[in-house]
């Protein structure tokens, strides 16, 4: 199994041909970003992917942006996601990574949503993967369990640094619960979360490596199933990003760090932690 990396366009300031060429200066494999609205911009980055031979994933949000409104239903959030899924096909995507639904539905609305999607998603011969993010349906690892336990065909972008901030902890104590998820797991989103918020300051900061440890032995675990499962590759894009996720000094508003130069370490240090893992035969074999 090869390991193919995505840069991220979330807290990208500059064109698609500078993100481009700063993904392949860097050894990324691909783009993860939104397909643009209109069919002109559409056409102008495919050319882009195109020129520089340049992998591509599709980010959708439902009925909203990184949050959804609160109070559409669940046919806005499935009419938007087609709207949308029809446009990013445009673009050949390797697959589509959703943040889908909303985290106030109770159980029942959310396994018709996410059954509705997974149709949808085979209506168009895409691979949906959906995402573990903080104010849509797989919020918490608990909801999330129950979900995949009943409708086996859902897959997972796994951004756990959204649940290590809801629950207020590194989760070790549901650990088996985690390898379970982890059977579901498409797509990793290489961010390292701390029990207070989304996103440390540095994931390289000594005071940090606790966290950084836990998601790293998640991510094997995913590697791990993902070579159980048959994958001849497993894809990663780092995503530490703005909006308040990078740390800012008070008054100034500077950013503690580069968010680029995270990005990157991000990329460097799973490139090899995975070749590690596919040479320690444990590790390869998912016995954790």
């Amino acid at each position: 199994m090869r390991l193919r990396i995505f840069k991220t366009l979330w807290g990208h300031a500059g064109s698609i041909e500078q993100a481009a060429l700063q993904a392949l200066e860097a050894g990324f494999d691909g783009l993860e970003a939104p397909a643009p609205g209109n069919a002109a911009a559409r056409a102008a980055f495919a050319e882009v992917l195109a020129s520089h031979d340049l992998d591509y994933i599709a980010e959708i949000c439902t009925a909203g942006s990184y949050v959804p409104e609160r109070h559409a239903t669940p046919a806005a959030h499935l009419a938007d996601l087609e709207r949308k899924l029809v446009g990013a096909l445009e673009l050949s995507p390797r697959f589509c990574n959703l943040m889908a639904g909303c985290d106030a539905w109770p159980l029942a609305v959310q396994l018709e949503f996410f059954a509705a999607a997974l149709e949808i998603g085979d209506r168009h011969g895409v691979q949906l993967s959906f995402e573990t993010h903080r104010s849509r349906s797989l919020f918490n690892p608990w909801v999330t369990a129950e979900l995949v336990r009943q409708l086996p065909d859902l897959r997972l972008t796994a951004d756990i640094s959204h649940w290590v901030v809801v629950s207020e902890r590194l989760l070790d104590d549901d650990w088996g619960l985690l390898l379970a998820i982890a059977e579901r797991v498409h797509h990793i989103h290489g961010r390292i979360g701390y029990p207070q918020g989304p996103q440390v300051p540095h994931p390289a900061a000594p005071e940090y490596a606790g966290c950084l440890a836990f998601h790293q032995r998640f991510w094997e675990a995913v590697w791990a199933s993902q070579r159980r499962r048959g994958y001849a590759l497993s894809t990663l894009t780092p995503e530490f990003g703005p909006d308040g996720y990078l740390h800012t000094l008070p008054f100034t508003d500077q950013p503690v760090a580069d968010l680029w130069q995270i990005n990157r370490w991000v990329a460097d240090t799973e490139r090899a932690h995975f070749q590690r893992c596919a040479a320690t035969p444990h590790l390869a074999s998912g016995a954790l």
